[in-house]
């Protein structure tokens, strides 16, 4: 005898105040099992605009459209080698610092160097650090610290460090066909949810390889498959262009190096936008170039000839002098960047109480009241022997 079957719930399309009530039926019914927030409405969310956290780097700030990297997001970092993918991201370490964060470091390359992350700005004290002994520990360790919810920002360094355990474990010479671009997959998929839920910035570093047999199109491919590519709300491409000659007794040397980054994909802004950055060796991103350099173009600072001046004030003659005032007068600098950011519509930092109140309760000087001041004074007479000074 056949097994009578249960009869399932017809379902049709429902119309009007009944389609009204079977989804608040449905809504409620997912937030019983699924728990509260599991489902909402977009409009209903509190955190709309997407929070961002400054690159370090004005110009790369400006190129990312919202003012630096999304919170909750991937970052991928591409590109040649010795091009200042690792720079860009240190200074990304020491910007989350200065803003009150904690960052980790997994430096499955083995090469990070304590003193050159100092020099950044980077407070080495307070960085976590992990040299993993293979790519599954190295993801699990960078999961563990999303998962805990008190990590602003994690760096992998780098992805075609990161070695399956199996690789390892072989002989060299042995085949190992997709193994990493697997393992790749699966931390993409396990990590998604959770570093958008604890919004912690992600960023991949990753080296360039070519694909064989490339006749036309660009041969050049990056290492651990697809998954980073589909998965990283922005990806970045950096390039050294060229050579920075210094200046004096160092006329004849090479101090550093231009940089070009080019975001080559851009989920929370228009793509395709190019910053050019200054990078000294043993320095970083020079901060102060690419500001003389931007403040310029905007006409902030302005150029006459050799000479640049902010205000009635000039800063110096040729550009080396006006990043040596700008560095050597921090306030003004303060000033001049964040008249950059408002002009970009991008986050500008808040002043300090203190220095905040000061600017507030200084009251507004008429030139004109003091230039008929001046005047009247100049008219007066002044009989010296008349002036009793008191002792």
């Amino acid at each position: 005898m056949a097994k009578k079957q249960k009869k399932l719930p017809e379902i049709t399309k429902k119309f009007g105040d009944e389609r009204k009530k079977a989804l608040d039926d449905a809504l409620k019914l997912i937030e019983k099992d699924f728990g509260k927030g599991s489902i909402m409405r977009l409009g209903e969310r509190v955190d709309q605009k997407v929070q961002v956290m400054s690159s370090g780097s004005l110009a790369l700030d400006i190129a990312l459209g919202a003012g630096g990297y999304p919170k909750g997001r991937i970052i991928e970092i591409y590109g040649p080698e010795s091009s200042g993918k690792t720079t860009v991201a240190l200074h990304a370490v020491a910007q989350a610092q200065k803003e009150g964060g904690i960052a980790a470091f997994i430096d499955a390359e083995h090469a990070l160097d304590p003193a050159y992350a100092q020099a950044l700005g980077v407070n080495i004290d307070e960085l976590l650090l992990s040299q993993p002994d293979s790519g599954e520990q190295g993801l699990e360790i960078a999961g563990k610290l999303i998962d805990s919810g008190a990590i602003d920002l994690v760096v992998v360094d780098s992805v075609a460090a990161l070695v399956p355990r199996a690789e390892i474990d072989g002989d060299i010479g042995d085949s190992h066909v997709g193994l990493q671009a697997r393992m790749m997959s699966q931390a993409m998929r396990k990590l998604g949810a959770s570093i958008n839920k604890t919004k912690t910035v992600a960023i991949f570093i990753n080296q360039l390889r070519e694909k064989v047999g490339v006749m036309f199109g660009n041969p050049e491919t990056t290492p651990g498959g697809r998954a980073l590519k589909f998965y990283a709300s922005v990806r970045l491409d950096v390039r050294g262009n060229s050579q920075i000659k210094g200046t004096g007794d160092q006329k004849d040397e090479n101090i550093g190096k231009e940089t070009k980054i080019k975001v080559v994909k851009n989920k929370i802004a228009p793509p395709f936008k190019e910053a050019v950055v200054e990078i000294i060796y043993g320095e970083g991103i020079s901060a102060t170039g690419e500001l003389v350099k931007i403040a310029s173009d905007l006409d902030i600072i302005k150029k006459s000839g050799a000479w640049y001046s902010y205000g009635d004030d000039k800063i110096g003659q040729g550009s080396e002098n006006a990043k040596k005032f700008l560095k050597e007068n921090p306030a003004i600098f303060d000033e001049i960047d964040r008249k950059v950011r408002q002009h970009f519509g991008l986050p500008v930092a808040e002043l300090p109480e203190g220095e905040a109140a000061a600017t507030a309760a200084q009251p507004e000087v008429d030139e004109k009241v003091l230039e008929e001041a001046a005047d009247m004074a100049q008219d007066l007479p002044l009989d010296l022997e008349e002036i009793e000074i008191e002792e």
